[in-house]
């Protein structure tokens, strides 16, 4: 995904003067060509993230549409005080851009575990939070986030994700879903966001669930109206994240629904699974595989059993 995001971000710099990128000290061998051909638009502020924060809202300020990378948990967690008050009070362009986003650096431990900054950005008044799949779709909201001018948080993969779409979406706007494969709307559906997209997809192919696949490239803001499909389609989802449970992906799901149900949008309330990190750390080092089945981030057969 960060190769998709950088080569994309390179494109939109050649038709907008005023993106600038910041690293923090990162991101070599993959920004250098960027850097060569707008030395004038970048800079490597060191492992100082919080002054990294500072530095882009004031660079935003004098109309630049700035963009931070780091590792996911660097400028989120450690900056959350300089986000909120720098970036996002002043409703600036600021695009936070964190790669290696849930158990990606699983190795390096609870310390590069980016898997709360989801639920804490989305809290934050004006801020965008998008959750790339693919690389595809990592390309398409790059191309957005050029083109928006306010906060956003990007939320990318590391590296080697592989593309989950058979062709590109027609359209994308900010907060649509995307259909990934169409199934018997008597299965449970599954909605995922992040890099996890790709093993849900696996496994409903391997195990031949005839099951509907979506993508939620957009955690905030998410359009109603596909929400509402979804609802008055399925009786049952199972929302998939590389997050913890609470304030993540499933949340904005079942708050939605739970609004729309209240306010008499929904006629029924679907029964909604959310499979997610539950409220611990996980004391673990090892690859993003093996830390994903410890924190139980599986689909099941059994899941998609109507008869249980």
């Amino acid at each position: 995904m960060r190769t998709a995001f950088v080569n994309q971000l390179i494109e939109e710099a050649e038709k907008h003067p005023n993106i600038f990128l910041i690293i923090g000290d990162l991101g070599f061998n993959v920004v250098e060509e960027f850097a060569r051909r707008f030395p004038d638009r970048f800079l490597n502020i060191g492992i100082a993230e919080q002054n990294m924060i500072g530095v882009a809202a004031g660079l935003a300020k004098e109309g630049y549409n700035v963009y931070v990378y780091s590792i996911a948990n660097f400028p989120t967690l450690r900056c959350m005080e300089q986000i909120r008050y720098d970036v996002c009070y002043h409703n600036l362009s600021v695009k936070i851009v964190a790669v290696g986003a849930g158990y990606a650096y699983g190795s390096l431990g609870a310390s590069h575990h980016a898997t709360e900054e989801m639920g804490m950005l989305r809290a934050i008044p004006d801020m965008v939070v998008a959750s790339p799949g693919c690389p595809l779709e990592a390309k398409m909201i790059t191309s957005i986030s050029a083109n928006y001018n306010g906060p956003m948080y990007l939320r990318l993969g590391k590296a080697g994700e592989k593309q989950v779409h058979c062709a590109e979406p027609a359209s994308l706007k900010m907060g649509d879903i995307l259909e990934v494969r169409k199934g018997n709307a008597a299965v449970p559906a599954v909605v995922a966001t992040g890099s996890i997209l790709h093993y849900a997809s696996e496994f409903l192919k391997e195990k031949s669930i005839d099951a509907s696949l979506y993508s939620v490239p957009f955690v905030k803001p998410i359009n109603r109206e596909h929400i509402k499909h979804l609802a008055e389609t399925y009786n049952n989802i199972i929302v998939l994240e590389e997050h913890q449970k609470a304030c993540g992906l499933g949340s904005a799901v079942v708050e939605l629904v739970s609004d729309m149900y209240a306010n008499g949008e929904l006629s029924c309330f679907p029964k909604i699974k959310r499979v997610a990190i539950d409220d611990c750390f996980y004391h673990l080092s090892g690859s993003q595989s093996y830390l994903r089945n410890n924190a139980n981030l599986m689909l099941t057969e059994e899941m998609f059993d109507t008869n249980l």
